[in-house]
């Protein structure tokens, strides 16, 4: 027999759970070699024998014709030796846990086209049945309880396996070769209708569903990561319904349909779009609406735009089947409260929201929201960005720019999400929600022991907010280890640093809402310059105040009548806008006052506020139903005008060494153009992007000069405004900038939690 080798290789990425295994052995009995594949807390180890010629192609060939859901990230040979002996069988062995970790947890995947043939063919043995599953496809992060991932470490623990799915699963030619969630009619879990008061329907439970949904009746879903409500969304009353029950008077709601060509029936997909809602992930995709959509208007009311997804479940599947197309999925959960995961959370927290409850008995072991994503335009190429990354892709690592310290990042006190770092990996969980109530800073707390337990991470630094009274810094100086206060906006600079693998100084253009500055004001129109380490603040929005504090936020027209009060004083009775002469005089000397006084009424640089503030002037949004609705609305009048303009004069005064933005031109164009009764408010609002985006070039050109630094990232959740973002990206690069701008870390709060993980790893690295 020729000389051969004995190769023993360890591979890392998306391998466990995924029909990796049974691919390696399929490969490697082809080339005749022997040896053997198993699952360990680091990833998957091989070890083949054979001839020389034969590993190698082995070792060439792997990464060639991956299972779908699999992914590589890196495989090290570990050790090499010549062998003159050996045997060409190959097998699988049991996983192996020595203590260490390293392993990634694969995100939940929908349900795969074999799956679906054999779930509408009748001579199928899993024939509707409602939880079908395979090795390609199915529930990952949501019921994992530990690593590595086998059956005894998720929530299907408890169902033991008929003699056919067992034959199945222990046969690595079968596709369902250690499927962990594998069941069927047999020995799986079940689902069940239930009414209110939690007696079970005596009919089929999918049957009745279906007919209840066509009835015009309001259900509770179990989905992979949670419950859904669900209606009809071509019954106008159903969705007037909904929202009385939701208490959510203008927020879209997120829609599901059965194919990517029903989707064309009312939205506009192209290829980039079509690709991302057919993606394993299956996210919620933002498209243009076609204007003769059937849908009931109040979907979405006076939105350009329509949120679509395709369906994860083969529950889904089913109901799509026998009701209609299209669908409403939204999230279910009670007002600011996480999307419910049980069944007694569900017949608790929903009673009242929901008709019925269709539900099963596979536990959901980590809530996972759905994610919402839209492809981006920008001066290059079309790019996928996150608005929300949870389902789908929660907890798929970003690689870090640098070797991490173990780390937990505790995240924003709004949009909340935590992050571990370690190695070479940053972690972002699934989103979590706004820590403002009991049940989602419980969600918040369990994520982060999930986290620590399936990576095996015990954080030697904890990462915060500089704010004192968040729930998040209240927790991180809970722990019993160094703790790093890390300023807000520096956390949304150093997460798009870390989204585009950079480490170098940057400028940094962060426009949000909210943070909290070091001078104890609220920030939120930064021009920011330094790396991970630290950072100066070299401009921003001039201030002005909030009057109310939080309900400004809610009321965008207090901003406006601050606005008009600080620049124009006693003379803004003169103007004749109908903003004030619609209020109540009273109320309107009240702000005015509170404002000129600074009573209840903190400073604020928010290029957020100043957007709601124009919104409330333009008569767009006087007050908001869901966090950032007024942006919306004013960057949305801009979809239906294509109208060009140039910007209002650009104002820029120094002040500390820093470069302040002056609004007052701003405002007094904006007076002019609404005087002009031949501008609509379309054209107005277009006017007031093309100002910012103005500003930002400038600012960003006179400090690039100033410091040499070229690369610029833009980062805040006011760039969820697709034509800010493409604006801006088109003017600074053209202007000879390197633009860098969010994708896989949400822009919005969402990323903050990557970026405190940055810092913090980054001052540690530097005082090491």
């Amino acid at each position: 027999m020729a000389a051969g080798v004995r190769r023993t290789l360890r591979v890392t990425g998306f391998v466990q759970g995924v029909g990796f295994r049974p691919y390696v052995y399929r490969l490697a009995t082809r080339l005749m070699l022997g040896g053997w594949v198993l699952n360990d807390t680091r990833g998957v180890t091989i070890l083949v024998e054979g001839p020389r010629r034969a590993a190698e192609r082995f070792t060439e060939s792997l990464p060639e014709h991956l299972p779908e859901l699999a992914r590589i990230d890196s495989c090290a040979l570990l050790s090499e030796e010549p062998v003159g002996d050996w045997t060409a069988s190959f097998t699988i062995r049991h996983s192996r846990s020595d203590g260490a970790t390293g392993a990634l947890v694969t995100p939940d995947s929908h349900v795969c086209g074999d799956c679906v043939r054999e779930l509408f063919d009748p001579g199928d043995p899993r024939h509707r049945y409602p939880l079908i599953n395979c090795t390609n496809c199915g529930p990952r992060y949501s019921i994992i309880h530990g690593l590595p991932y086998d059956r005894p470490r998720t929530t299907m623990a408890p169902f033991t396996m008929c003699a056919r799915c067992r034959a199945e699963y222990e046969d690595p030619a079968d596709r369902r070769f250690h499927a962990q969630p594998n069941a069927c009619w047999t020995c799986g879990p079940r689902v069940r209708l239930l009414l209110p008061d939690g007696t079970a329907s005596g009919e089929d439970p999918v049957t009745a569903a279906a007919a209840m949904l066509r009835d015009g009746r309001i259900l509770a879903v179990k989905a992979l990561g949670g419950y859904q409500l669900m209606a009809d969304p071509s019954q106008a009353a159903v969705v007037t319904e909904l929202r009385a029950r939701k208490e959510r008077s203008a927020k879209p709601f997120a829609l599901l349909a059965r194919d990517a060509s029903t989707v064309t029936r009312h939205a506009v997909l192209n290829d980039e779009e079509r690709r991302l809602l057919e993606s394993p992930g299956r996210p919620i995709v933002l498209l243009r609406a076609r204007p003769d959509t059937m849908l009931s208007p109040d979907v979405a009311p006076g939105s350009p735009t329509l949120g679509f997804m395709l369906p994860a479940t083969p529950l889904q599947h089913l109901l799509l089947d026998a009701v209609a197309p299209v669908l409403i999925a939204t999230s279910a959960n009670a007002p600011d409260e996480p999307m419910a995961r049980t069944e007694e959370e569900a017949l608790g927290a929903l009673r009242g929201l929901a008709d019925a409850f269709l539900v099963h008995d596979r536990d959901v072991h980590m809530r996972v929201d759905d994610s919402i994503a839209r492809v981006v335009h920008s001066t290059t190429e079309p790019k996928v960005t996150f608005i929300r990354r949870a389902r789908g892709y929660a907890p798929d690592p970003v690689p870090a720019p640098f070797p991490l310290p173990p780390v937990l990042a505790v995240g924003a006190e709004l949009k909340n999400t935590v992050c571990l770092g370690s190695g070479d990996s940053l972690y972002p969980s699934q989103h979590i929600g706004d820590l403002k109530s009991p049940g989602n800073q419980r969600f918040f707390a369990d994520t982060i022991d999930h986290l620590r337990d399936i990576f095996g991470v015990t954080p030697a630094y904890v990462a915060h907010d500089l704010h004192p009274d968040f729930h998040s810094t209240r927790y991180a100086r809970s722990c019993a280890v160094d703790t790093v206060a890390v300023q807000h906006h520096h956390a949304h600079m150093a997460s798009c640093m870390a989204d585009n693998g950079l480490d170098r100084p940057v400028l940094g253009v962060i426009f949000d809402g909210t943070g909290y500055g070091l001078d104890g004001t609220v920030w939120g129109g930064e021009f920011l310059i330094g790396d991970y380490r630290g950072f100066e603040r070299r401009g921003h929005l001039a201030r002005f105040r909030l009057p109310g504090g939080d309900r400004a936020v809610r009321e965008p027209a207090r901003v406006a009548i601050a606005l008009l009060a600080q620049h124009f004083g006693a003379d803004m009775a003169d103007l004749g806008l109908d903003l004030l002469s619609r209020r109540d005089p009273f109320e309107v000397e009240v702000l005015v006052k509170m404002t000129e006084r600074g009573i209840n009424a903190p400073e604020t640089s928010s290029m957020g506020r100043l957007f709601d503030a124009y919104a409330a002037l333009l008569g767009v949004c006087e007050e908001v139903g869901y966090e950032g609705q007024a942006a919306i609305e004013l960057e949305q009048l801009i979809a239906w005008d294509h109208s060009s303009a140039a910007p209002w004069p650009l104002r820029l005064r120094e002040e500390d060494d820093r470069l302040v933005v002056d609004h007052r031109p701003w405002l007094e164009g904006l007076l002019a153009d609404v005087g002009d009764r031949r501008l609509s408010a379309a054209q107005v609002s277009r006017t007031f992007h093309e100002s910012v985006v103005h500003a930002v070039v400038e600012v960003c050109l006179r400090l690039s000069r100033d410091s040499g630094i070229r690369d610029v990232v833009l980062s805040g959740g006011v760039f969820l405004n697709q034509h800010l973002l493409i604006r801006c990206e088109q003017e600074l690069t053209g202007a000879g900038l390197r633009v860098h701008t969010h994708s896989r870390i949400p822009t919005n709060d969402g990323g903050v939690s990557v970026g405190q993980a940055m810092v913090a790893a980054a001052r540690a690295r530097a005082s090491a």
